[in-house]
This record gives C-alpha cells, sequence and structure tokens, in this order.
C-alpha cells in the first residue's frame, strides 16, 4: 500500500469530532474561580483528563496532571508526523524499531498582535535496524516528506520545525 492509496482510503472531506465536557458543580462561577479540570471522551471510548494549562490559570484551577489543548496540539502534530514517517519508511523498506519525540511549542504573538503557538519542534530520535541503506540524507527525506502529507501541520499557523536524530539499533 503506497502513501497515496493510504491517504484515499479516507473520505475527502471527512470530519473528526470529540465530546468535551465540563460541569459547574457546586462551585460558584462568576467570581471566575471555578475548576478548569473536564474530560475529552473521542470515539472508541478513549477518555482523556483535560484542562487549562496552570500556565494560563493557576492551580488548582487548572489541573496540572490533565492534558491542556496547547499539549493536545503539540501531540496531534507530533503524531501526525510520526505516523506518516513510519508508513513512509516501511514503504521504502526501512525498518523502524523505536520513535520518541520530545515535541514542544512556543506561544507568542503573531505580527498580527494575535497571540497563539508560533512554532512547533519536533525532535523524533528513530532507531532503525534491517539491511537497508539509511543515512542521514534518507531520513531527512522522509521527514520532509512526512511534513508534506501531515494535514494537522497544515492546519497550522506557525511554523514546524523537525530537529531529528536518528541511529542504528
Amino acid at each position: 500500500m503506497t502513501a497515496s492509496s493510504i491517504a484515499r482510503t479516507a473520505k475527502s472531506p471527512h470530519t473528526y469530532g470529540c465530546t468535551v465536557e465540563w460541569t459547574r458543580g457546586d462551585a460558584p462561577f462568576t467570581d471566575n474561580q471555578y475548576a478548569r479540570a473536564h474530560q475529552w471522551l473521542f470515539d472508541g471510548g478513549a477518555v482523556v483528563p483535560g484542562s487549562s494549562s496552570p500556565l494560563s490559570v493557576r492551580v488548582p484551577l487548572s489541573d496540572p496532571t490533565a492534558v491542556d489543548p496547547e499539549e493536545a496540539l503539540v501531540a496531534a502534530t507530533s503524531s501526525c508526523h510520526m505516523l506518516w514517517f513510519l508508513s513512509l519508511a516501511a514503504q521504502r523498506g526501512i525498518v523502524v524499531d523505536s520513535y520518541r519525540d520530545a515535541a514542544q511549542a512556543r506561544m507568542g504573538r503573531f505580527p498580527d498582535g494575535l497571540e497563539g503557538i508560533t512554532e512547533v519542534i519536533l525532535r523524533p530520535d528513530v532507531r532503525v535496524s534491517g539491511t537497508a541503506a539509511v543515512d542521514d540524507a534518507t531520513i531527512a527525506s522522509l521527514h520532509h516528506e512526512a511534513h508534506a502529507h501531515c494535514a494537522i501541520a497544515h492546519s497550522l499557523r506557525g511554523e514546524v520545525r523537525i530537529e531529528g536524530a536518528w541511529r542504528r539499533a
């Protein structure tokens, strides 16, 4: 199966969804001192605890153990890139044993003054094995092509930078 045939398996345009649930409980609301903890419910049954970032709203109003929207954006970008990278590597006969990305996002202001994620930095560390010829140029090409396929990266206003590393197992 090629990357283009994989891409065609999903009908375009299509929609994705989740349910976000929050309840106030007994706490006051209009004093803006309410808990920001909530849940993200996905098809298939996954439930993810969500909250505002403790960098935006202080603890205990934010839950530092939950996923905040900014972290979710970084994770979605990293995951999309990784899934394309793995698919493209497999098509080229390159065996990937592990892939770990310590991704980050930077919050800042755009030239128009609006605040947002101005940059996502992916730092994939890829371990390969097998007999396929792999060098820096091969890995860079895979990252470039994965980025070109990643719909999440295409959806972002800020830059997505890839600072990858790799090694043979």
